[in-house]
C-alpha cells in the first residue's frame, strides 16, 4: 500500500496475463511501459476464410519488473491486460 502525492491511498496492481487473442499489436503498452515488461512476437491465427495468417502481438517479457502502475491497461483499446495485487 502506498500514498499518492495528494495523500490518497494507492495499491499497485501487477500484470498477471495478456490476452493475445484480443491484442492487435499496436504497441501502445510497450511504448508507455518504462520497465521493459512487454515485447512483440509473431502469432499465427486463422482468419474468417480459414486461411492461416501471421501478425505481431504483445507478450509479457518480464512480469517481475512490473511496478504495478497499470499504465499499459490505460492505453489499451482492447483491454488485453489482467492484473493482481
Amino acid at each position: 500500500m502506498g500514498l499518492t502525492k495528494g495523500g490518497a491511498t494507492w495499491a499497485p496492481m501487477f500484470i498477471q496475463s495478456l490476452d493475445q487473442t484480443t491484442c492487435i499489436g499496436c504497441g501502445r503498452c510497450f511504448k508507455v511501459c518504462s520497465r521493459d515488461v512487454f515485447d512483440l512476437e509473431e502469432a499465427e491465427f486463422e482468419d474468417d476464410y480459414g486461411d492461416d495468417q501471421v501478425m505481431m502481438v504483445m507478450k509479457i517479457k518480464d512480469d517481475s519488473d512490473c511496478i504495478g502502475c497499470q499504465s499499459c491497461s490505460k492505453v489499451c483499446s482492447k483491454r488485453c491486460h489482467t492484473f493482481a495485487a
